[in-house]
C-alpha cells in the first residue's frame, strides 16, 4: 500500500458558502409573495409564477456557474464581456424594443425578452477581475496600463448603456467599476480623476436633451413631486403614501389599501419595496433590508477571505453591485433618490434581473470553493 492515498473528493454542494444562497433564495421567495400581492388584483397568479420560474432558472445559472472550474472562468471572462457589448449594440438597432418607457430590451422568440444592461454587470465583473488580478497575485498594484484599460473596459458598456439611455444601470456599472479598481489598489488618482470624468458626465446627462423625456420626467418628479408629466410624479405620491401608512407593523399582506387597490402602476417591478413598506411595516422592510445587507456583507467576507486576487476582486465588484443598487431602488421608493428604474435584487420581478443576481451568486460562491478547496 503506498503512502499517499487518495480520500474521495467531497461533494461540491458540501463546501458551498450555503449562507450565500440561502440569502438569495429567502430574498427570491419574499419577492414572490410581494410580487403577487402587487398584481393577484389584476393579473391573479401570473406574475408569481413567473416569478417562481425565474428563481428557479437563477439557480439553475446559480449552479452551473458553481460547477464550473475557477481558472475556466477566467478563460471565458472574455467571451462573455464580448457577449455582453454585442446585446448592449443589439439594443441599439431595431431588434431593440421599448418596456415600460425603458428602450433596453432585445426581443426573443417566443414573446420573451431580455434586458443585456443586467448581464453586463456579470460580465463587467470578471472582465476587470481578469484584468486587474494578475500582478495583484504577485502583490504588485495593477500597472498604469491595466488601470487605463480596466478604465476603458468599463467605459465601453457605460457607453453604451446610456445610449439607450439608462441612467440607472450606467451609475450601478459606475459604481461597480470604482469599488473593483479602488480594491485592486490602482493609484488614487486614478480613482478620483474617473470618479470627477463620472461627475461630470451625469451632470451632462441631466442638463442636456442625452436623457429620453420619459427619463427626464422622473428626475423633474424627483426634484419637485407635483409635478405631473406622464404621471410619474403620481406614481411617486402613491408609494409614499403606501409606505407611510405601513406605520410599524404594516396592514398585512394582501392588505394593502394602496397596493390591493391597484394605485401604483408596475408596482412589482421598480416599487416593490413599497409593498413590504404597506403591507409589513417599518419592522418588515426592515428585516428586508437586514436580509439584503446579510448577502453583501456575506460577500464581502467571502472576497476577504479568498486566496487569489481574481476570486477577491469578482466578489468586491459583486458586493458593490448590490448595495449600490439596494440603496438607489430602496432610496428612490422613499423619495430621497431620484427614480432610475432599477429593481431591487431578487425581490422585484423581472427575468433579466433574477438571472443576472444568481449568477452573480454562483460567481461569489465559485470563489469561496477556489478558496477552500486549497490546503
Amino acid at each position: 500500500m503506498t503512502s499517499t492515498q487518495t480520500r474521495p473528493a467531497t461533494p461540491i454542494w458540501s463546501r458551498s458558502d450555503w449562507g450565500l444562497l440561502i440569502g438569495g433564495l429567502g430574498l427570491s421567495l419574499i419577492g414572490a409573495l410581494l410580487v403577487w400581492s402587487a398584481t393577484r388584483h389584476q393579473s391573479g397568479s401570473t406574475y408569481l409564477a413567473r416569478h417562481l420560474l425565474n428563481t428557479g432558472i437563477g439557480l439553475g445559472l446559480a449552479a452551473a456557474v458553481t460547477r464550473v472550474d475557477f481558472r475556466g472562468l477566467r478563460a471565458y471572462a472574455p467571451w462573455l464581456y464580448l457577449a455582453s457589448v454585442a446585446g448592449l449594440v443589439l439594443v441599439l438597432t431595431p431588434l431593440g424594443s421599448t418596456i415600460n418607457g425603458s428602450h433596453s430590451w432585445v426581443r426573443l422568440p417566443g414573446g420573451f425578452s431580455i434586458q443585456p444592461s443586467e448581464l453586463a454587470k456579470v460580465a463587467l465583473c470578471v472582465g476587470l477581475a481578469v484584468i486587474l488580478a494578475e500582478r495583484g497575485e504577485r502583490d504588485q498594484p495593477p500597472s498604469h496600463r491595466d488601470v487605463a484599460l480596466a478604465w476603458v473596459v468599463a467605459g465601453i458598456p457605460i457607453g453604451l448603456v446610456m445610449l439607450q439611455p439608462d441612467l440607472g444601470s450606467a451609475l450601478v456599472l459606475g459604481a461597480l467599476a470604482v469599488g473593483v479598481i479602488a480594491v485592486s489598489g490602482a493609484p488614487k488618482r486614478w480613482v478620483f480623476g474617473v470618479l470627477a470624468v463620472l461627475a461630470i458626465g451625469i451632470t451632462v446627462a441631466l442638463t442636456t436633451p442625452v436623457l429620453s423625456p420619459y427619463q427626464r420626467d422622473r428626475l423633474v418628479a424627483f426634484a419637485n413631486p407635483s409635478a405631473d408629466p406622464q404621471g410619474i410624479g403620481y406614481q411617486t405620491r402613491q408609494v409614499r403614501i403606501a409606505i407611510g401608512s405601513g406605520g410599524w407593523q404594516g396592514q398585512g399582506l394582501f392588505q394593502g389599501r394602496q397596493t390591493q387597490g391597484g394605485f401604483i402602476p408596475f408596482q412589482q417591478t421598480d416599487f416593490v419595496f413599497s409593498v413590504a413598506g404597506e403591507e409589513l411595516g417599518f419592522l418588515g422592510s426592515a428585516g428586508l433590508l437586514l436580509v439584503l445587507g446579510f448577502l453583501v456583507v456575506r460577500t464581502l467576507m467571502i472576497a476577504a477571505r479568498a486566496r487569489d486576487s481574481f476570486g477577491r476582486l469578482v466578489a468586491i465588484g459583486v458586493a458593490c453591485w448590490f448595495t449600490f443598487q439596494v440603496f438607489e431602488n430602496v432610496g428612490m421608493n422613499l423619495g430621497i433618490m431620484p427614480v432610475t428604474g432599477l429593481p431591487l435584487p431578487f425581490v422585484s420581478y423581472g427575468g433579466s434581473s433574477m438571472f443576472a443576481g444568481w449568477l452573480a451568486l454562483g460567481l461569489v460562491n465559485n470563489a469561496h470553493l477556489s478558496s477552500v478547496r486549497r490546503p
